[in-house]
């Protein structure tokens, strides 16, 4: 292939954690004059948000159990999984190919790597997922969203790219938006999510916690919260036992409307999550999903914590007592909120899917200047920068 046109393969676990920052870079690949395709599993095909251009490839993906009789079963899909992506890369001829974690990914890097084709994973976490670590030493770069990454090994940092984690364009169009006004009279917007399926220890906990609240900052709330249907009733009596008003719902389609008018944010820990909270700048609460694996919720918090951003609250200690704490302590003064604010915005790298695509172009084509290993996160206040 010549050109500025080239092939790439996208390899990703069939949840949206994996999905959805390999939507974004297809999008931004496109834009650029590529040609895109996606390798994932039966689940993965039917994650909604996969752009239209861009062909879906279900290939066999085995798990790696400790049972004999299963581990055989999960070796023989990836192998067979191997030889279909083997197939596909014949046709495709693929620059490079560009793998998200999970187990649909494996038997396409392995294929690729066999093949001799460039490879680079993004991991979306602040822990090495298991596929990307057992990947980590055979790919020629790893692209991360943590500036500190447990269970990767050190000797591979030679081949780290911190990019951040690609967040939806409609999303990322609010970093430039002040954080919305907050006074001692103004309303007190928060919004409770749990991530796709909601959470039901958040409706049990947030809206006593709220109700615990200081009269003057209780009588303020307006909240909007996720709930999963069986919680719905439920929370909906909490609330108007407490005499607070709040908007439910099991999906909301305009999630970036609601993240706007926010002053905080209380949920769950997802790469995701975190990205968006980070992009456009809101403080945060959040409850790492205690059954995560290798906890990497509770990682993915540490810097936004740090920063002053958010506060963590592990789910064994998620009671209204707590939560009420934590939320005075953040919000009890205008200025404490907005610092909070402040500092999640400056934990934000707005550029992920530009530099992760910029990263990806340096394979298979002209040699590109590495810009991307600098973390260049201005340090304007929220609001007072316009992404260029």
């Amino acid at each position: 292939m010549s050109g500025a046109s080239r092939h790439y393969v996208l390899a990703a676990g069939g949840t949206g954690g994996h999905l959805i920052p390999a939507f974004a870079l297809a999008v931004e690949l496109e834009r650029r004059g590529h040609h895109v395709a996606l390798v994932t599993d039966e689940r993965g095909a039917k994650i909604p948000g996969k752009p239209d251009f861009m062909p879906a490839h279900v290939l066999p993906a085995g798990r790696l159990a400790k049972s004999p009789v299963a581990l055989l079963k999960g070796l023989s899909a990836i192998w067979q999984g191997r030889a279909m992506a083997l197939r596909l890369f014949e046709s495709f001829e693929p620059s490079c190919v560009i793998g998200f974690g999970g187990y649909p990914a494996l038997p396409a890097l392995l294929a690729a790597h066999s093949a001799k084709i460039p490879t680079v994973i993004h991991e979306q976490n602040a822990v090495l997922g298991r596929v990307n670590r057992f990947l980590a030493k055979r790919v020629d770069a790893i692209a991360t969203a943590y500036g500190e990454v447990d269970r990767l090994d050190p000797k591979l940092w030679g081949k780290v790219h911190r990019v951040g984690n690609p967040v939806r364009p409609e999303v990322l169009a609010l970093r430039g938006e002040p954080f919305p006004e907050f006074t001692e009279d103004s309303l007190f917007r928060v919004l409770v999510t749990g991530g796709s399926q909601g959470a039901s220890v958040l409706s049990e906990v947030v809206p006593d916690g709220l109700a615990m609240l200081p009269p003057a900052l209780r009588h303020r709330l307006q909240v909007t919260q996720q709930c999963r249907p069986e919680d719905l009733e439920a929370v909906r009596a909490r609330y108007a036992s407490h005499e607070i008003p709040a908007e439910l719902g099991t999906y909301f389609e305009d999630m970036q409307s609601r993240l706007a008018g926010t002053h905080l944010f209380i949920g769950r820990a997802g790469a995701s999550t975190i990205a968006e909270l980070t992009a456009v700048g809101r403080p945060a609460i959040l409850v790492p999903l205690p059954i995560a694996t290798d906890d990497h919720q509770a990682a993915n918090t540490r810097e936004m914590v740090s920063a002053g951003g958010a506060r963590a609250i592990r789910q064994t200690g998620f009671t209204p007592k707590e939560l009420a704490k934590q939320v005075q302590a953040m919000a009890q003064h205008p200025h404490t909120l907005a610092n909070a604010a402040h500092a999640a915005w400056n934990c934000g790298l707005p550029n992920a899917v530009s530099d992760l695509a910029d990263l990806v172009e340096s394979f298979g084509g002209e040699p590109i200047m590495d810009v991307i290993r600098v973390d260049t996160r201005s340090a304007a206040p929220a609001g007072q920068e316009q992404l260029a």
